[in-house]
């Protein structure tokens, strides 16, 4: 049986959650969020809280009444507060810098990388060696902050390349003479 599945979603004030047939929609502060619930489970809105119960014992549908309840967890976290990445850029002349809707990276190829800013999140540099993603959507932030650090992801002899603010890289040792 699901453990995360059973406690209900409370709804913040200021978010609105409606459903409507297998659509489940968070509207807040940091914008709207759509969700289409599984046919495995149901969903019901109730004295400001959003609670999942599967539709039978079957393996699936106990798969589902947890996932279900953790996507729906993440929206009204994300219409609400919002969900942000950090990402560190490690090496000498290594940087990054947002000019309109681009984000400019210089990772020691003969060439800058151009990262387009899509419209759903926010990327800010704070110093040219910091990044942040940062949108109301969990999963495209996520995506975005690996599509960045897969550029050039961290190497474990010098560890210079870009990492999560929250990663350990493992350093190798060098050759011996």
């Amino acid at each position: 049986m699901s453990r995360i599945g059973k406690h209900p979603v409370r709804i913040p004030s200021g978010v609105e959650v409606f459903l409507s047939g297998q659509t489940l929609t968070a509207k807040g502060r940091l914008g709207t969020l759509n969700l289409l619930v599984s046919n495995e489970v149901d969903a019901s809105i109730a004295d400001g809280t959003v609670t999942i119960a599967p539709k039978s014992d079957a393996k699936q549908s106990r798969a589902m009444w947890g996932t279900t309840r953790a996507l729906v967890n993440n929206m009204v976290i994300g219409v609400s507060m919002g969900f942000s990445v950090n990402l560190e850029i490690t090496g000498v002349g290594y940087r990054a810098q947002v000019q309109g809707d681009t984000l400019n990276l210089q990772l020691g190829y003969s060439h800058d990388i151009p990262f387009p800013i899509p419209g759903d999140v926010t990327i800010t540099c704070g110093r040219p060696t910091v990044i942040t993603v940062s949108g109301a959507d969990r999963q495209r932030v996520g995506q975005i902050a690996a599509d960045i650090r897969a550029y050039r992801p961290p190497e474990p002899y010098k560890g210079k390349g870009i990492r999560y603010a929250t990663e350990n890289v493992r350093r190798k040792e060098g050759k011996k003479k």
